[in-house]
This record gives structure tokens, sequence and C-alpha cells, in this order.
């Protein structure tokens, strides 16, 4: 009753064709900070999701497109538990159609007076396949979700129920979560920093560039540890990046010392 079905769901099949494996381990072996100062140079400053953090320290890396689940407050005369239980709820039904491989992201309005998701939802999304979780607001059942072993990120800890003050209006529509513009498809890379999200049509360049950014930090860390100061080295000069190629083309000597 008075809940308006906006669901814009997006077929599985598109999600399978996100990510191919290099780009998938180039992110994987990114830094969330090293992806959102790759994007910086790429004119977007706003990509990372502050004041957000992840459930578990010891949770996998969380990489795959997103999925978005949009809430707005709640209404007393629509959000009651029978209008939460109903097979039509969009919050209900967004995590049964998240697809596999994708990673949930829900735009709460930074509201922390209701959860956004527990850990009966969190299990259901596991055994789905679903790589993870993220909310600008908070999840309920906390230790629960940790021992499901979905990752999740979240603003802080939410435990009363969602219909008092959250209201689901729309899945996989364009949503701003922790001040982020994100839109479906868009790829979401998790860890102990926290979230970046890199618009989909950038995610092969980002990945390629976050390697090279990887090689040259190897070349940093040696000779830091040698006793090197930063300046002319940290960031990169015209003459530091020279010489990072000479040692690549010498077979990396020292690399060892790592």
């Amino acid at each position: 009753m008075g809940q308006a079905d906006n669901s814009k769901s997006t077929p599985c099949e598109e999600f399978s064709l996100a990510l191919d494996s290099e780009v998938y381990q180039a992110l994987h072996r990114s830094s969330t900070a090293t992806l959102a100062n790759i994007l910086l140079s790429h004119g977007l400053s706003n990509t990372f999701l502050l004041g957000l953090s992840p459930l578990s320290g010891a949770q996998e890396k969380l990489i795959g497109p997103a999925y978005t689940l949009r809430f707005i407050p709640a209404r007393e005369d629509i959000d009651s538990m029978a209008n939460y239980g109903s097979s039509e709820n969009l919050h209900r039904r967004a995590i049964e159609e998240c697809p596999p491989g994708a990673v949930l992201v829900i735009d709460s309005g930074r509201c922390v007076r209701a959860a956004s998701a527990g850990d009966v939802m969190a299990a259901r999304l596991q055994k789905r396949g679903v790589k993870g979780m993220i909310t600008d607001g908070g999840f309920r059942d906390a230790k629960s979700i940790r021992e499901v072993g979905l990752p999740a990120f979240q603003q802080q800890s939410a435990p009363p129920a969602t219909p008092i003050a959250l209201h689901p209006v729309e899945l996989n529509g364009p949503v701003g979560c922790a001040g982020v513009a994100i839109y479906p498809g868009d790829i979401i890379v998790g860890d102990e920093d926290g979230v970046v999200a890199i618009p989909a049509h950038l995610v092969e360049q980002v990945a390629q560039e976050s390697l090279r950014v990887s090689h040259y930090e190897e070349f940093v860390d040696l000779n830091i540890k040698r006793g090197r100061s930063i300046f002319g080295l940290f960031p990169s000069s015209t003459e530091s990046l020279l010489e990072y190629e000479r040692w690549v083309s010498s077979g990396k000597p020292g690399a060892s010392e790592q």
C-alpha cells in the first residue's frame, strides 16, 4: 500500500561482463587511496565515500559493479512492519535481485536512525553470490554480519528496525552515497581505508594506471629503505621516472631486499 514501484532492475547478464581478470587483479593490488589519486588526475575529485569504514578489519577486499538501492525518510502511514514484509517491498527485492558479482550500494541519506540491512539479508546476499554491501547509514547485527563474512561498509551501527526511519523508493538508479554520485555499474572498490567509486567507462584505464603506480612504488619503497630522501622521488619527477625505467630494464636489482 502506498509504495510506488520505481524499480529499474538491471539483468544479471549485464553485470557478468563488468570486469575481466586483468582489470580485477590490478584493482585488487591497488589501494583505494591510490585509485582515488588516479581519478583525481582525470579531474574527478569526489570519488571517495568519506566516513565509511569496514565492518571487519579481516574482511576481504571488495570489488564489483554497483547495484543501487535508494531510501527516503519513512512516513508512518506507509512504513509499517506489514508493508515491510511484502514481497513487493523494494528493500527486500534488492536482496533478491542484486546480481551475483555485484555490490549492493545503499543510499540512506546518511540516516543512522534505522538499519539499512541486517545479518539475515547479509547471509542471503552472500548465498546468492553478491560481493558485498555498502551504506552511508548503518547496519544492525554487526557481530552476526561479521560471522557471515560478507564484506560490508557503513558509517556506524544502526540497530533500530528499517521502517522506523527509512522508506525504499528505487532500485538500480543513480544515487548519492556518502556524498558521491554512483551510477549503476560503476565499479566499487573497498579496503581497510574505505570505499572508492570508479566510473564504469574509466575502469580499464584506471586499472592500467594503478599498475604503473604500484610498480613505481616498489622502486620508491626500496629507495626509502636505503635511506633516500623523498625529494625528487615521491611524487615522481622526470629524473626519477628515468631512473625507475633503468632499474626495471636492468631486472630490478635489490628488489629482493623488500
